[in-house]
């Protein structure tokens, strides 16, 4: 059986969720991804005998829509995965991740007590015994937790983030059916192979889980706290550790307002162009010098305080940028200021975007006339009039037109910075975003030549290259023993045949019940000359049932073809 998913859990609950996305997606036109998957032994006889093989397509909205909508059906999994696949317009499409972009993560409450028995289960202790005050309608409610305001005992003011019940048993059913899919996709569907769906249900696993370990969350907001503990201009809320556990996160209670909230702001005192260039900095710090950033800054998690302080919340979603890629990332930005086509292209290939089969000279040629087709009308404008959002557009879309192979923590990077430089704008309208990576950019550059970096990375290299003249003599003796006793193999990947292999099966699936049609037509004619069973006016009965079934068979095999358009 080709859906693996059976052999690795027999559940009731698991098949039940597999009907249940199945005539999901069915609902929404997408039937025809069913039987590409094989999947139609989850559908219903009763839909499959009416669609005689074909499912007859949708009118109104367009597949983007209608995946959304589907997806927002199937419940938190499916809405987290488009929420991480809005941010991949690189392997999805821009208008399907765009589509994505609207679905909201806001979903009703859970009921109170249950926010209580959680607590004090976590915890070990009475609600009362840990709360003076407990705030038991929720500030906020989402997919996966809800939060709660509270005072501590000792007097602190605290938000309490709870996660909601059974949400992890949903969620580790839906990634083991993605997985499944994403498999069948790669062995049904070869053209996916190019948007490694395996690898995006890896990812989407990978980012849910720890959004669903509290403990995770704490330990990258004590991180974030170390980073920022010599910064005067930004708070990190303290973590109570004694009441956090991985379904419960308790955090200090950030006063102020949204950093979107311009009148709150204005109220309050504020200087909007300090916040900006604050807060800017502040990421800048995060990315091109702790390797260590906040993936989720949008205005629901930065605060302006009263203090004129910039606050962050919520560090269940973290990027990591290795010190290479800091350093090329740095490269970039210098190379965008300095409008260097050349050297914009260098750190593209640097960063591992291109795939190994392209030709580089052609690409480079190709890629250097579209980024100049772009880049030339911003050669007289000043930095401040450079729109860095349209920049990084018009970069991802040059990236899917030349199948580049973005990195997803180089696409939260870019999502980040987004973000960022809207909220910048919306702040000081004239806020130069680009000019204030400089600082950061160059002083990266700078450390290249430092005698301590030169040395550690002449230091690789050698090692590199000893590794390489220790291991290659051992390597290259096994392969010629491999070839001395005939027992080197070779891996050939067939491409093309599953779409034959699949047509074979069709059409011997047509012929086997074309032969068992027949078989009924001629029992049926036997049953009428040798008058079997009960007859009515010397025709047997039974031969009338055959042949009336047989009929109904060859009808609906006969509308199947004329379908199918191969007739």
């Amino acid at each position: 059986m080709p859906f693996s998913l059976l052999s690795l859990r027999r559940t009731y609950k698991n098949v039940n969720r597999v009907r249940q996305i199945v005539n999901v997606l069915l609902k929404y036109g997408f039937g025809n991804i069913i039987d590409q998957l094989h999947l139609n032994r989850f559908v219903p006889f009763r839909k499959r005998l009416r669609s005689f093989g074909q499912w007859p397509p949708l009118k109104g909205p367009n597949s983007a829509e209608r995946l959304r909508m589907a997806f927002a059906e199937l419940g938190p999994s499916f809405i987290k995965l488009a929420q991480i696949l809005s941010t991949r317009p690189d392997l999805i499409t821009r208008q399907f991740a765009d589509e994505f972009k609207k679905l909201q993560d806001d979903v009703p409450p859970f009921a109170s007590s249950e926010v209580v028995r959680i607590i004090e289960r976590e915890t070990g202790k009475n609600i009362d015994a840990i709360f003076r005050d407990f705030v038991y309608e929720p500030i906020a409610a989402a997919s996966i937790a809800q939060v709660h305001h509270g005072t501590l005992i000792d007097g602190s003011d605290v938000i309490i983030k709870v996660q909601r019940p059974d949400i992890s048993v949903q969620i580790e059913t839906d990634i083991s059916i993605l997985t499944s899919v994403s498999q069948l996709m790669e062995k049904y569907i070869p053209e996916s192979v190019f948007y490694n769906p395996v690898g995006i249900i890896e990812e989407f696993a990978r980012t849910v889980r720890k959004e669903l370990d509290f403990t995770e969350e704490a330990r990258n907001c004590v991180r974030f706290g170390r980073n920022f503990e010599k910064h005067p201009d930004v708070h990190i809320p303290k973590v109570f550790n004694e009441y956090t556990s991985d379904r419960i996160l308790v955090l200090e209670m950030i006063e102020g307002v949204r950093i979107d909230d311009i009148e709150g702001i204005t109220k309050l005192g504020l200087d909007r162009k300090r916040l900006a260039r604050v807060g800017v900095d502040a990421y800048f710090k995060q990315v091109l010098e702790d390797g260590f950033f906040h993936a989720d800054p949008h205005a629901g998690n930065i605060f302006a305080m009263p203090d004129g302080r910039i606050g962050f919340m919520d560090f269940g979603i973290v990027g990591r940028v290795s010190p290479e890629m800091r350093e090329t990332m740095a490269n970039t930005f210098l190379a965008l200021i300095h409008k260097d086509f050349d050297r914009l292209i260098d750190q593209y290939i640097e960063l591992g975007l291109v795939p190994e089969h392209i030709d580089l000279e052609g690409f480079r040629r190709e890629f250097k006339t579209d980024l100049a087709d772009f880049l030339e009308p911003l050669y007289g404008l000043t930095l401040s009039e450079l729109n860095f959002a349209e920049y990084m557009d018009t970069v991802t879309r040059l990236a899917i037109k030349h199948k580049l192979k973005i990195p997803s923590d180089l696409i939260l990077v870019n999502k980040a910075m987004l973000i960022l430089e809207n909220l910048g704008r919306e702040l000081d309208p004239q806020f130069d975003f680009i000019a204030a990576a400089e600082p950061y950019a160059s002083k990266i550059i700078g450390d290249r030549v430092r005698p301590g970096r030169l040395y550690e990375r002449a230091r690789k290299n050698v090692m590199e290259v000893s590794d390489f003249l220790l291991l290659f003599p051992k390597q290259m003796k096994q392969i010629i023993r491999k070839v001395l006793k005939d027992d080197l193999h070779i891996k050939m990947t067939h491409i093309g045949l599953e779409k034959l292999i699949r047509d074979m099966d069709r059409s011997s699936n047509r012929i086997s019940f074309s032969m068992i049609i027949s078989a009924i037509l001629l029992s049926s004619a036997i049953m009428h000359a040798m008058n079997v069973g009960p007859t009515y006016h010397g025709m047997s009965l039974l031969g009338f049932i055959s042949f009336g079934f047989a009929f109904i068979m060859g009808i609906w095999l006969l509308i199947s073809i004329i379908r199918s358009g191969r007739l």
